[in-house]
């Protein structure tokens, strides 16, 4: 975008306002977002034709729309007009005037009808602006407090920004969710808090990031929120393309996707890769069949290794490596991968070049000096340390000597005053385990029963019970009776 002190003179010499990047009007892009340099402004119109009577308009975060100048008011960019609304008036900044809206409105593929294209009321006048202003100021306080409500009621949903219309009329609340979220009850209650219509508006986590602004990992200002108007599909795959580690943290942006710009450069990785054979290629040398491990795109490198040794690389010239899949396209097994990489050859590169050829990195340093003048540095240095540590040393005994009796006198106190307190504590001591002890005696009388009853079921009967007889003794009787048995039997038969 380019004010009227922008533009050019007849001899294309640019004007300038000499506002070193903050214009008065606004109109310059400087600071804006998604700006847009006029370069048509300076060119004459053929003859009877009349100029382009729509123009753009900027609201809040780029939000832009084209209205049509019914009117035929003398309005220039950069200038704060009253359109028409949903319901009502709203307030923007003119942002492209011109021919160059016929361009912005092709690319955009809006209709110039009625139901795309609405009026431009007036200039604002100053009240016009008051309101604007005040509505403005609304916005972050009722984001707060919507949040709040969405929090009572539990909705799943990011209320990430909040736009009044110019009349205060009117709030949109921009909002991210995953799912779908049914809030009409939110609606009502926002709209029984503010007093106002109110208009929920889903957006991408992208719009969102595009809406807020922000600085990337690069240093510079988002792409969505300056100068990106579509929004691309991005893929893992332009990140393989690219030879770049999958890591998520690296690969995301902001908004949580992955970054825009890993599609800039992809159409030139995929020029440079036509040269390159396929990954999944095996080349067979009589070593044994080599596997694709990694390449270099811009040095035209590739790094082969063996399946039975995978632990050490080779690096192979493109050239070498479409040598030896011609030969074994042939039928023939080609050299070990050992003599291709010894024939690769090096340049060193070179971290100073000594332009003029007589000054050296240590022309500035100082030189060093013999180890002879070193020693008697060393010893002249000791005998000084020594001399001051004898003169300090009798200043101190001195001092020591005075302050000597003062300090005996009080270690002397100091012992006192600790064996009466030893003293002390001992006799508390002794007091309180006599008590103790006195104590104990009462509380044991106290206990004692008065009346013992004996119980019947404790006495003890006083009749033994008959010894057992020994098993010895038992056998003996036993075998006494059965000899006098066998003896009257022997007896009986002789008679």
């Amino acid at each position: 975008m380019s004010c009227s002190s922008c533009s050019t003179n007849k001899n294309g010499i640019p004007k300038g306002c000499k506002s070193n990047g903050n214009c008065a009007t606004g109109s310059c892009g400087s600071g804006n977002k998604l700006a847009v340099f006029d370069w048509l402004s300076n060119m004459t119109l053929p003859a009877g034709e009349a100029p382009f009577n729509i123009f753009e308009v900027r609201f809040k975060n780029g939000r832009k729309h084209f209205y049509k100048n019914t009117e035929n008011f003398s309005i220039s960019m950069g200038d704060i007009v009253a359109v028409e609304g949903s319901s009502g008036h709203d307030i923007g900044v003119v942002s492209l005037a011109g021919e160059l809206v016929k361009v912005q409105m092709r690319k955009k593929k809006v209709e110039n009808s009625p139901e795309y294209v609405k009026k431009i009321y007036r200039k604002a006048s100053q009240k016009d602006i008051d309101i604007w202003q005040k509505a403005r100021e609304k916005e972050q306080e009722t984001q707060r407090r919507g949040r709040e409500i969405i929090s009572k009621l539990g909705l799943k949903m990011k209320l990430s920004d909040v736009e009044y219309q110019g009349d205060g009329t009117k709030a949109t609340f921009y909002y991210t969710a995953d799912d779908r979220v049914d809030f009409r009850q939110l609606i009502r209650d926002l709209a029984g808090a503010f007093s106002i219509r109110v208009e929920m508006k889903q957006v991408g986590m992208r719009q969102e990031a595009a809406r807020l602004g922000g600085i990337g990992s690069c240093g510079r200002e988002l792409c969505c929120s300056t100068w990106l108007t579509d929004f691309r599909k991005v893929n893992t795959a332009s990140a393989r393309y690219q030879q770049l580690s999958l890591n998520p943290l690296k690969l995301a942006g902001q908004c949580g996707k992955l970054k825009c710009c890993l599609n800039y450069e992809l159409d030139t990785y995929l020029d440079a890769l036509k040269s390159f054979p396929k990954q999944d290629t095996v080349l067979k040398t009589e070593s044994g069949d080599a596997v694709f491990v990694k390449m270099d795109i811009f040095k035209n490198l590739l790094w082969y290794t063996y399946k039975d040794q995978s632990f050490k690389w080779f690096k192979l010239s493109l050239d070498q490596v479409q040598e030896i899949i011609d030969l074994n396209v042939t039928g023939e097994v080609a050299s070990p991968l050992e003599e291709y990489e010894s024939e690769i050859i090096e340049a060193p590169k070179a971290d100073f070049e000594n332009v003029v050829g007589q000054d050296s990195l240590t022309r500035f340093d100082t030189p060093k000096k013999p180890k002879r003048a070193r020693r008697k540095n060393k010893r002249n240095n000791n005998k000084n340390t020594r001399s001051k540590a004898a003169a300090d040393n009798r200043t101190s005994t001195t001092s020591k000597s005075s302050k000597a009796g003062g300090e005996n006198r009080n270690q002397k106190k100091r012992e006192q005053n600790s064996k009466n307190r030893q003293v002390q504590k001992s006799n508390s001591t002794k007091n309180n385990q006599t008590t103790n002890s006195a104590n104990k005696k009462v509380a044991k009388s106290k206990n004692r029963p008065t009346n013992r009853k004996a119980n019947p079921e404790s006495k003890t009967n006083t009749k033994q019970q008959p010894k057992a007889k020994s098993t010895s003794t038992q056998k003996r009787r036993n075998n006494s009776k059965r000899r006098n048995n066998n003896s009257n039997k022997n007896a009986g038969e002789t008679k």
